[in-house]
Order: C-alpha cells, then sequence, then structure tokens
C-alpha cells in the first residue's frame, strides 16, 4: 500500500502547491484593485474544485468473486487482519461507500431498508442525519470494529408483500421460487446502504471506495446505476479466473459499465488454477488463455484484464511473504490502478483550471490596458498644455466636461437595458425553474400510481425527460438572447467611449443536457421494451424514477445556481470599466481645473502620471509573473515535485 500512499501524497502535494499559487494570486488582484464579481467567483470556483476533489473507486462484481478480498488486499492489510467482512457466500448485502469525513467521528452510518418505500432517493436521505443509524468504530479495538464492519452483511426475513413495496420482488422470474423459506419469507438486506467514515491514510487523502452487492443489486439499486458506479473515476468489474465471464457478467458489462477511460477488469481467484500436478509454466500458460478470452468478450485488451489472487495476496501483506504476494501478482493491479486514474483526474483539473486562468488574466490584462490607456491620454492632454494660456485651458475643461455629460447619457440609456436584462432573467428562472421540475415529476408520479404495470409506465417518462429537455432548450434560447444584447451592449460602449471590453462571459447549458442524456440513457438500457414486455416490474421502476427524479432535480439545481451566478457577473466587466472611466473623467477635469487656477502645477502633474504609467507597467509585469507561478505549478510533475520535497 505504500506505493498507492506515496502516489497520493504526491498527488495531493501537487494540488496544494497549485492552491497555494492561486491563492498567491488571489490575493495580489485584489490588492492591485484588479477585481470584480467575476473574477472573485472564477478564483473562488477554481479554489473549491481543488480543496473538494476526491477520487472514487467502484468494485462491481457477482456475489463470491471476491470483491471484498480484494478490497482489504489492496487498502486495509497494513491493518493485519480482514477490516471488510470477506467468507464463502454473500458478504456486502448493501451499497457500501468508504470514506473520510473529519465532520464526522469515526463511524459507520447506515440507511434502513425501510426508506425504499418512500419516494426519496438514497442521494436524497444524504441531507437528513436523522435518517440513518449511526454506529461508532473503535479504532483501537480491532475485534470490535470487525464485528461493527459486519453490518454490511446483515439480513432479516420479510414477507413476499413487503418485499415487493420495496421493490426487492419480482414475480416473473423463474427462479424467484427457490428465494423462499418454508414459511413463505424472503431474505433482504437490512441497510439499503452503509458509509463508513474511516481515518484510512488513503481515505484521509480524498479516496472513496464502493464495494457494490451483487450484479443482482445492481439492477434494483438505482442509486448505483445512475448515480455512483457512473461517477466513479475508476470502476474494477471482478470475474472469477475458473469461470471467466458469465452470461450475468456481459449483461452487466454492457449495460452499465463497458469499456473506456478508468474501466478495468479483475480475473480473481487465479490460485483456483495454480495446478501442483503442472508446471508454474503451464499454470501460467492456462491464466493467460483464460485472460486472453476474457479481453475477446469484454472488448478490452489482454492488457486491461488483471488476473489476481485477492485472498493470497491479503495473506502475502499480513504474513510478509513477499513470494506469495508477487505471486498473486496484486503489484500490477496496483500500480495500473493509480497510474491511470489519478493522472486522468489531474488532467481534467489542469484543463479547467487552465480554462480560468485564461478567461482571468485576459479580463485583468484588459483592465490594466484600460488604465494605461487613460494615463496616456492625460499625460498628452496635460502635455498639450504647456505654453497655453488660461482660455486655452479653459476650453478644454468645457470640452471634457461635455466628454462627461455624453457618458453620463449612455449611462442613462443602460438603465434601460438593465429593465430588459431583468426581464430575461425572470423568463429564464421560470423556464429553469424547480417549480417547474416537480410539477412534472408530480405528473408521472400520479400515472405510475394509476397504472398496473410497468408499460404503462413508460409514456409517462419519455414525456418526463421530453419536457424537461424542452425546459433546458427554451432556457438556452433565453441565455442567447441576454448574451447577444449584453454583446452589443459591451461593444456600443467600447466603440463610443475608447473602452477596452472583451467579450462578456459566455454560458451554456450543454452540460445539463448531456447529463439529461445520460439519465435518460440509463433508464432506456434498464427498461427497454423488451424488458418492459417481458415483466411488470412496476414497483423497480417506480424505485428507478425517484432515483431519476433526485438526479433531474439536482441537475436542474445545479443549472440554476450556474445560471444565477453567471447573471450576477455577467455585467461585471462592463460596470468596472464605466467606474473606471468615469473616475478617470472626474480626475482629468479635477486636474485640468487646478492647473487653470494654478499652472506652476502642470509639470508636477506631468511627472506623476509619468510614474503611474511606469507603476502599471509594473503591475502588468507582476500580473504575467503570478499566472505564470500558476500555470507551472499546474504542470508541474507530481513524482518530480515529490523527490525533489
Amino acid at each position: 500500500m505504500s506505493i498507492m500512499v506515496q502516489d497520493f501524497k504526491q498527488y495531493t502535494a501537487w494540488r496544494k502547491a497549485v492552491v497555494a499559487s492561486l491563492e498567491d494570486y488571489q490575493q495580489w488582484v485584489a490588492s492591485a484593485g484588479l477585481t470584480d464579481a467575476a473574477t472573485d467567483q472564477r478564483i473562488a470556483r477554481s479554489l473549491a474544485r481543488l480543496a473538494d476533489d476526491k477520487l472514487s473507486v467502484a468494485f462491481v462484481a457477482e456475489f463470491s468473486r471476491g470483491k471484498s478480498e480484494l478490497i482489504n488486499a489492496l487498502f486495509f492489510a497494513d491493518y493485519g487482519q480482514r477490516i471488510l467482512p470477506s467468507a464463502a457466500g454473500r458478504t456486502t448485502m448493501c451499497p457500501t461507500e468508504l470514506m473520510y469525513d473529519p465532520a464526522y467521528p469515526p463511524c459507520i452510518r447506515l440507511l434502513p431498508i425501510e426508506t425504499r418505500a418512500t419516494h426519496m432517493s438514497t442521494s436524497d436521505y444524504r441531507e437528513d442525519p436523522d435518517a440513518w443509524t449511526v454506529l461508532p468504530l473503535a479504532l483501537d479495538a480491532g475485534d470490535e470494529m470487525s464485528e461493527t464492519f459486519k453490518q454490511v452483511s446483515m439480513t432479516k426475513q420479510v414477507s413476499v408483500a413487503e418485499a415487493k413495496t420495496y421493490g426487492l420482488y419480482d414475480e416473473t422470474d423463474p427462479d424467484v421460487a427457490a428465494t423462499l423459506d418454508d414459511n413463505g419469507m424472503i431474505e433482504i438486506s437490512l441497510w439499503r446502504h452503509a458509509i463508513i467514515n474511516f481515518p484510512h491514510p488513503l481515505l484521509k487523502q480524498g479516496l472513496v471506495i464502493l464495494d457494490t452487492p451483487g450484479l443482482n443489486a445492481i439492477g434494483t439499486e438505482p442509486e448505483l446505476t445512475l448515480n455512483l458506479i457512473p461517477s466513479a473515476h475508476a470502476v474494477l468489474f471482478i470475474l472469477a479466473a475458473e469461470t471467466g465471464v458469465t452470461k450475468s457478467d456481459i449483461e452487466v458489462w454492457r449495460t452499465h459499465i463497458g469499456p473506456g477511460s478508468g474501466r478495468i477488469a479483475v480475473l480473481n481467484k487465479i490460485d483456483a488454477m495454480w495446478d501442483e500436478l503442472k508446471s508454474e509454466a503451464d499454470n501460467n500458460a492456462d491464466i493467460e488463455r483464460q485472460q486472453t478470452s476474457v479481453a475477446h468478450m469484454l472488448a478490452l485488451e489482454p492488457r486491461q484484464v488483471f488476473p489476481v489472487s485477492a485472498q493470497k495476496a491479503l495473506v502475502g501483506k499480513i504474513n510478509g511473504d513477499m513470494a506469495l504476494l508477487e505471486k498473486s501478482r496484486l503489484g500490477a493491479l496496483e500500480a495500473a490502478l493509480f497510474n491511470e486514474m489519478i493522472p486522468a483526474k489531474q488532467d481534467i483539473i489542469r484543463k479547467q483550471l487552465a480554462d480560468d486562468l485564461g478567461a482571468l488574466v485576459n479580463t485583468q490584462q484588459g483592465m490594466l490596458a484600460a488604465r494605461v490607456r487613460d494615463i496616456v491620454e492625460q499625460l498628452q492632454e496635460l502635455k498639450s498644455l504647456r505654453g497655453k494660456n488660461k482660455s486655452v485651458i479653459a476650453h478644454m475643461m468645457k470640452r471634457v466636461e461635455v466628454e462627461k455629460k455624453e457618458f453620463d447619457g449612455s449611462l442613462f440609456k443602460l438603465q434601460g437595458t438593465r429593465a430588459v436584462f431583468a426581464r430575461l432573467s425572470t423568463e429564464l428562472y421560470t423556464t429553469l425553474g424547480m417549480d417547474l421540475v416537480q410539477q412534472e415529476i408530480n405528473k408521472v408520479r400520479e400515472a405510475m400510481e394509476s397504472s398496473r404495470f410497468a408499460t404503462g409506465m413508460r409514456v409517462p417518462v419519455q414525456d418526463f425527460f421530453s419536457q424537461a429537455r424542452a425546459n433546458l432548450e427554451t432556457s438556452s434560447a433565453k441565455i442567447v438572447e441576454i448574451s447577444e444584447m449584453m454583446e452589443i451592449m459591451y461593444r456600443k460602449f467600447a466603440a463610443e467611449h475608447g473602452l477596452t471590453l472583451a467579450v462578456p462571459m459566455t454560458f451554456s447549458i450543454e452540460k445539463y443536457r448531456r447529463e439529461l442524456d445520460k439519465i435518460e440513457d440509463v433508464y432506456n438500457k434498464q427498461f427497454g421494451t423488451t424488458t418492459l414486455l417481458m415483466t411488470s416490474r412496476s414497483a423497480i421502476m417506480e424505485r428507478f424514477f425517484d432515483s431519476i427524479a433526485s438526479r433531474v432535480r439536482r441537475t436542474f439545481r445545479a443549472a440554476n445556481a450556474d445560471v444565477e451566478a453567471w447573471l450576477k457577473v455577467i455585467m461585471s466587466p462592463l460596470e468596472a470599466q464605466i467606474r473606471q472611466h468615469k473616475d478617470q473623467l472626474k480626475h482629468r477635469l479635477a486636474s485640468i481645473q487646478r492647473i487653470h487656477d494654478a499652472s506652476d502645477g502642470l509639470e508636477s502633474k506631468i511627472t506623476s502620471f509619468t510614474a503611474s504609467q511606469q507603476e502599471v507597467e509594473l503591475v502588468k509585469e507582476r500580473l504575467t509573473w503570478l499566472s505564470g507561478r500558476v500555470t507551472e505549478a499546474m504542470n508541474a510533475d507530481t513524482a518530480l515535485e515529490s523527490e525533489a520535497a
């Protein structure tokens, strides 16, 4: 685990270095008077992105494939025992997240299975601490802590009727009868979801581990299908070395995972293929053939399939048996996991920060260019007064006064634009509003309650997605209208008053469209036409719609927050330049007035403005240097950085 900890430490050191350089930049631009609402918002967003940066790894498999044992071997061997319960049969009965949040003491938070009977998703319950059962973790008592962790494997017997209300019983399944006991009861998980808050070195640095139940739970727990697995930075799909890819394996791989960045197949339990009657070369050849076969079935390269023995790796690590650990092949998986996941996440952050920094520097360079232009204009104006009599100076005063009145007239016209801006903003909030989303959700729920079969629910859900997409399209049109109006205003002020104005900050709701498409795609895969015709999984579909509704609400809530922030800052650059230009006109008039009253002050004024020009040039150099430091920190090689430290 030391290699993984080192990788995370390097990544954490990189983030801290970027944060430090960005904070230096933030403090300096504020002291130099180069900030506005848009600048503050961009820097705050960048710092928040770096501060709250998680790396999530999901472990997905059919039960008895060794998921929990693999997690123990990868992350918890240093504790000298199994942390997560691992035994023959099913051990993890509910989705389990391992993370660290300093706001909570070491504990395990458990969401009762009864919450599945409500119209709230697991994500909704995260905001309700009273809904969770909290058990403390005794970090200094290993056996007691292991017993507490066994909660994730706890079950209870319930009636078929109760299981149906939770969406955990499909009467059309031909194998369902075998799951009933002699009293007609069925075994279900005691908990819906578990969050383990554990001060592990990797978890403290931002790693989040997701241990899923068997593949059948992926089809019944919407939170896994809609949120946790798709958002994971790495997904480890675990198969058994002896069986390879089964029919249920390939279905889940194609429906919920599939090849792509951060997707890794793990061929576990290769120790079952260590035939003592064969040579080591023959055993390795058998493992390689199975590796090639699995890669072909999953449309992967053989190098993307990692044969391991999680159990032997755990034993080797705990007992210090390096030969057994080497034979388990876990090292290759560890290297691939962190060598792929961390750089990929780092590249995403780099690109986002580079885009934000570029926009910041352009805005601030524009503000400095405006300052230089104003100083140069005033210098030229003052120099032209040399040797002039008071009547000429008085004439210049009148000219500046006329210019100031014209500018004030433009400001009056701006008030009309503000009124239109306010109207369009209100219309935008209406089409993007949460009330509208909730109305559409209520329509679908009413339709579901009136329909007895899942096939009758398909049209209302499709209509829900269509209406949500239409609301986004209408909102997008309003955003374009606001952007075009502001762009015209920016260009008009720039042309009429010689202001240096960049094009106003653009905004797009494209990412929310893509998010909606992803949600609908998951729904279509889970409830295709054929599936609905073959079954009447209405209870399951209702649970899925609860999670769909929750995720769509979050998508629109995020869109509302981003739109609100954009509307607040879209006029900031213009307003900053207007204030600066207004102050410059006022100072020009005051300077000429003082020179008119006492002509001997002309040369001192010229000297003062010349010094101001030099100061602004120094500010420009400092801005370039500080932004360059942020860029250097972003592009730094974390490994080299760590070695130097």
